[in-house]
């Protein structure tokens, strides 16, 4: 999906241009990886534009830096109001935004501490990530051959770029094949997640997603999914899944900030059905918070302005 220009980019401190945000050739992130990033949503809402889960975010992008030996320059809280600065300066009120630290120019090699931190926060408009349909009727997924990561590989609590390799080759070998997302497998042949989302499959009413052992990210919309089914009385637990727990699930549906909340209505070319009822009420509630229309979890929304 090609990214609209704005006007600004917050970039160590300071609102620049959009092109005038740059780094050099040899930035140790490009040629390694080594920075972690967050993916997050801002919300047109009844009350103005507001952040879902900003501070939870940003936590999340300090645990990864700490994982990968990357203190972060700034705190949590300036961060947060870079953030907000960056929407306002931009006039966005929808926005996806993207937060990254990096080991940037001046060091080169497999050692990183020597190198430079950066930090940048990006915002740009961003519609329905895997399509304007998905949300109502429904995706087509295919397991694909490519292996979630191991918790004993990398630092798998962490959002950080260079993890994000194997999630490319899931995508382009499904996207290839005439699916819109692929479930990646761990190891042992247990459901992790998607490329860039955590799954959860419904079946007798009871609602089940893989436990953070089997190497899935600890997604923010993921958690929120899981308070919202416990708000709504729906049974929730955190297990282990087969392949074939997928195919004889009465409902599947994918979460990530980018995604949202987006069924599953085909696996591995066998029907799982248009979007059922524990689904819909999940996405209803959640489409309730993110618009301002709820008072129970209204403090997850952060406010632009004030």
């Amino acid at each position: 999906m090609p990214i609209p220009v704005v006007d600004k980019i917050w970039m160590n401190g300071e609102l620049v241009p959009w092109a005038d945000a740059k780094v050099h050739v040899l930035t140790h992130a490009l040629h390694y990886g080594s920075g972690v990033f967050e993916g997050i949503r801002c919300y047109d809402t009844v009350r103005g534009p507001a952040v879902f889960r900003l501070d939870e975010h940003m936590a999340r992008l300090e645990r990864s830096a700490k994982l990968y030996y990357m203190p972060v320059p700034y705190t949590r809280e300036e961060l947060s109001q870079a953030t907000k600065d960056l929407i306002k300066a931009n006039g966005l009120r929808a926005c996806y935004i993207r937060p990254l630290v990096f080991r940037g120019y001046g060091e080169m090699g497999i050692f990183p501490l020597n190198a430079p931190v950066e930090t940048i926060i990006a915002a740009w408009p961003w519609g329905a990530y895997l399509g304007d349909d998905a949300a109502q009727h429904g995706i087509r997924a295919k397991c694909s051959s490519v292996r979630a990561l191991d918790n004993a590989s990398l630092a798998r609590a962490a959002k950080a770029c260079g993890q994000y390799l194997n999630s490319i080759l899931a995508k382009v070998e499904v996207n290839k094949a005439g699916y819109d997302e692929a479930i990646m497998l761990n190891e042992r042949g247990h459901v992790a997640e998607g490329s860039g989302e955590n799954i959860f499959a419904v079946r007798r009413g009871v609602l089940m997603t893989p436990p953070v052992s089997d190497g899935i990210l600890e997604g923010i919309t993921r958690e929120t999914v899981i308070e919202i089914a416990a708000s709504l009385g729906i049974p929730c637990t955190e297990r282990t899944l087969t392949r074939s727990d997928l195919v004889i699930s009465d409902e599947l549906f994918c979460t990530g900030t980018a995604a949202e909340l987006v069924p599953i209505r085909e696996v591995d070319d066998h029907v799982i059905g248009e979007p059922g009822p524990v689904t819909r009420r999940i996405q209803e509630k959640f489409h309730a918070i993110v618009s301002g229309r709820d008072d129970e979890f209204a403090h997850y929304m952060e406010a632009v302005e004030g």
